[in-house]
This record gives structure tokens, C-alpha cells and sequence, in this order.
């Protein structure tokens, strides 16, 4: 088996040293993954630019794009090697509820998945660098499984480590996305010339952690397992939404 490793914290982030090395005792590994931290670009794309792609001494595969950029290089551009399976991460901090439209984690696997490769975003609810040996054993513990049992459909889960020790882990639950508020307030400051510059604020506060939730039961010390979808169609709606529009005239009616 091949599996295709990627992240959007960058080819030197610690976590994705843990995830090739936990998954290269189960298949054949290969790294590609984004130059420098690349988190919240979401499913962009390079488009105006060529790509570099470079090796590292350990073997990783880094390349001057996105998340996204990474899983087209890794299953086209690099030789010898078609991918079984694509994991994505270890995300330094979570990836949950309305967070999961912005994560460079969460879109590596995403384009896999419409490449019709099965795929896993794993990240972890601590970002201070204080859990990452439950990481490690969680993701050892579920490929385990998962290659002992692989799905019968295609997969696109999005896997969020709770902050806890590895002793303390309370299970595994499935849980539907949360939801987050509104982002908070752009935060205004000013360069070293007095110059007007503007930084994005932090995420906003959680709005929906109920129980079933990815934000409430990996608070609780669960592994949550989400199962994602690429369609964005809101069915419920389809008819009341043809139903407004009905009355509008065009010139071809």
C-alpha cells in the first residue's frame, strides 16, 4: 500500500514528522507538503505561478504552493508512486465545525477524495505543543484499525485528537460539524513608517459544542471521527427556492 502524506503547516511542522512516521510502519510513505505554513487557504489553488518542488534531507517533498498544489504533485507530478490512501496533518490545533471550510488540512484530503483516492484529515485540539504523544498513539491505534478493516465506500473523515493524555482519551465518538460565531473584528495597527496594516482577528467563539458535536465531545476527551461531503446542494431547499423564483420572466418564456 501507498499513502500520500500532506499538511498545510508546512514540511517542517512536527506533526507531519509523526504521521509519516506512524504510517510508514503500515505502507510505503511519501511526503509532499506545502514550503512554509500555509493554514486557512482552504482549497485554493496556484494559479498564477509555476510550482517548485524540492526534497528534503529526510526525504519530504516540499513544493512552493498550497495544501491543495501538494496532492497534485504528489499523485501526478512525482514518479513511481500512486497513492492507496492520503492522510493530511497533524494539525497544530483543531479542525472543527465552520473551521473545516478554511483548513488547508481539511482540503488535502478534500482533493483527494475527488481524485477518488480515500482520505483522512487528522488534526489536534492543542496547538502548544503539550499532546503530541496522544496523537501519535490515536493516529497509530486508528490506521491500525482502518487497514485491518478498510471501508467499503469511498472516505473523506475529518479526525480531531482531543487534548487530553493518552491514559485519558475517552473513546471514540462520530459526530456532525459544530458551528462557530462570526470571526472576530479586523484588528488595525500600524507598520514602522505609521502606515495603516490590518491583521484578520482570531477565530470567533464557539456557538453550537452540543452534545453529538465535534467541538462538544472532543472537549469531552473523545476522538471525533466527522464524515465529510463535497456536495453543497441544501436540498431542503430546492423546492421553496423553485417555488420564488417560478415568476420570473426571461425572454425565452
Amino acid at each position: 500500500m501507498n499513502i500520500l502524506i500532506s499538511n498545510d503547516d508546512g514540511y517542517l511542522a512536527p506533526g507531519i514528522a509523526i504521521l509519516a512516521r506512524v504510517a510508514a510502519e503500515f505502507a510505503n510513505v511519501r511526503v509532499v507538503a506545502p514550503e512554509r505554513d500555509r493554514s486557512g487557504v482552504s482549497n485554493s489553488l496556484t494559479l498564477d505561478r509555476p510550482l517548485q518542488i524540492k526534497e528534503a534531507s529526510n526525504g519530504f517533498y516540499y513544493v512552493s504552493g498550497t495544501p491543495t498544489d501538494c496532492i497534485h504533485v504528489g499523485q501526478h507530478a512525482l514518479p513511481d508512486f500512486k497513492p492507496d490512501l492520503v492522510l493530511s496533518g497533524i494539525n497544530n490545533g483543531a479542525n472543527m465545525g465552520d473551521d473545516t471550510l478554511y483548513s488547508g488540512t481539511v482540503a488535502a484530503a478534500t482533493e483527494a477524495y475527488l481524485m477518488g483516492i480515500p482520505a483522512i484529515a487528522f488534526s489536534l485540539n492543542d496547538s502548544r505543543g503539550r499532546y503530541w504523544k496522544t496523537a501519535e498513539k490515536s493516529v497509530w491505534m486508528l490506521l491500525e484499525y482502518l487497514l485491518k478493516n478498510p471501508p467499503k465506500e469511498p472516505i473523506l473523515w475529518n479526525i480531531n485528537i482531543p487534548a487530553v493524555m493518552p491514559e485519558d482519551i475517552q473513546g471514540i465518538k462520530i459526530t456532525r460539524l459544530g458551528r462557530r460565531h462570526h470571526e472576530q473584528s479586523i484588528v488595525p495597527m500600524h507598520n514602522p513608517r505609521g502606515e495603516p496594516i490590518y491583521w484578520i482577528g482570531p477565530v470567533g467563539n464557539i456557538s453550537d459544542q452540543e452534545e453529538g458535536t465535534d467541538f462538544g465531545e472532543c472537549e469531552a476527551g473523545f476522538i471525533t471521527i466527522t464524515p465529510l461531503q463535497i456536495d453543497l446542494t441544501a436540498y431542503n431547499q430546492l423546492q421553496s427556492v423553485s417555488e420564488f423564483w417560478q415568476g420570473i420572466k426571461t425572454s425565452n418564456t
